[in-house]
């Protein structure tokens, strides 16, 4: 019964082993908040085909302002590669406030600090590949 227990033990224990060392931590370092009003919306999208719509991401995350700079954490993800959107919600109605032409009123930013001239960047351009803990800056534009 002994034996039983000791190779079950590490049966599952490098199961468990093996499966959290397949999930990794994307840090988000943001920075240029020019002010503290509302919140900087998170969104992260792990699909070409989603990105960057909105209310079709992988997670979202909401964090208060404070300072010129804020770091949020997407924890455990699987390995692959991810895209990250956001955006300062200033007055905090959860949507991205846009002018008649559908150009964003309120501060942005995509991964890789990809700055899109006409249209939204591709997945491919903003995507990190999540192989190891990953930490990576974007820069809000205003």
């Amino acid at each position: 019964m002994r034996h039983l227990i000791f190779i079950s033990t590490i049966l599952f224990g490098s199961y468990f082993t093996h499966h959290a060392q397949n999930n990794f931590d994307l840090t988000v370092k943001i920075e240029n908040i020019k002010h503290n009003r509302g919140v900087v919306q998170l969104g992260l999208y792990n699909t070409a085909s989603k990105f960057p719509k909105v209310n079709e991401t992988y997670q979202v995350a909401r964090v208060k302002t404070v300072g010129k700079s804020r770091v949020y954490t997407f924890k455990s993800l699987p390995k692959g590669s991810y895209a990250v959107a956001i955006y300062h919600d200033a007055n905090a109605n959860k949507t991205c406030d846009t002018n008649f032409l559908g150009i964003p009123t309120e501060a942005f930013a995509f991964s890789n600090n990809i700055r899109p001239k006409f249209s939204a960047p591709s997945f491919q351009s903003c995507s990190v590949s999540l192989i190891k803990d990953v930490e990576i800056e974007i820069r809000l534009v205003y």
